[in-house]
């Protein structure tokens, strides 16, 4: 049994969080084979029900970069079924979004008019379905111009990154949410170690904020160094809440 991660902020925002979804794994095995999917549409109907925000998954959302048509569509089929509807939106999102999301669009699905999204989904890639080879492409670029998710945290340089947060505000609370996609460990904690690492804050009482990162990355079972794994003792300490795939 997997079950997302509801987790309550403020008076009124309900955001469920997944991670390793591995959509494709053992997709021949006669057993096994839906296991995946079966996961990824119980996540969503739980998030549907309980009339969730927003959802976010924290990376391998699908098991290989290239993933099967046969995972493609189940994952399009998934999104489309829970996150396409009439119930309305409450969030809204007040910073400058082409600075976090990607693609050619870089705004936020459900402030698109030719689009009833009535669940938004937040993704981040992770070190199976990052986006490597041809064109620099993941497989969440493609959901993203499909309008099914908005996709964020690709550092174009790593030896100098700079994230910029969503900033996500439904009545009276107010969420900053930072995305960082995989990256080779040591590649991360050379950044962190050498304090070329910067985050931006909200301009206006940015201690007024709660902000969460989302990253997928090995992390160190002790604050001591670890090869092949992050620190969380090294991350922003602005951090609130850190959200490992």
């Amino acid at each position: 049994d997997l079950h997302p991660v509801k987790i309550f902020l403020g008076e009124s925002l309900w955001l469920y969080v997944a991670s390793d979804l591995h959509l494709g794994i053992n997709e021949r095995d006669p057993i096994l084979k839906n296991d995946a999917q079966n996961t990824f549409e119980e996540i969503f109907k739980l998030a549907t029900e309980k009339k969730a925000d927003m959802v976010l998954l924290a990376g391998n959302l699908f098991h290989v970069n290239q993933p099967s048509r046969r995972a493609m569509q189940g994952a399009i089929e998934v999104l489309r079924n829970h996150c396409l509807g009439d119930r309305e939106v409450g969030m809204e999102i007040i910073s400058d979004q082409s600075a976090t999301l990607h693609g050619n669009y870089r705004s936020v699905n459900w402030e698109d008019a030719n689009y009833n999204v009535q669940l938004p989904v937040f993704a981040i890639h992770g070190d199976h379905d990052d986006p490597g080879g041809e064109g620099g492409l993941s497989a969440l670029d493609l959901l993203a111009s499909a309008n099914l998710l908005n996709y964020f945290g690709k550092v174009p340089n790593a030896e100098s990154i700079a994230l910029s947060p969503l900033l996500i505000r439904k009545g009276s609370t107010q969420v900053a949410l930072y995305g960082l996609g995989h990256m080779p460990d040591d590649q991360l904690m050379r950044s962190l170690e050498r304090q070329q690492f910067a985050v931006s804050r909200p301009a206006e009482a940015p201690d007024s904020w709660f902000n969460i990162m989302a990253l997928h990355q090995n992390r160190a079972k002790t604050s001591a160094a670890s090869a092949g794994a992050v620190q969380a003792s090294k991350l922003p300490k602005c951090m609130d809440l850190v959200i490992w795939g």
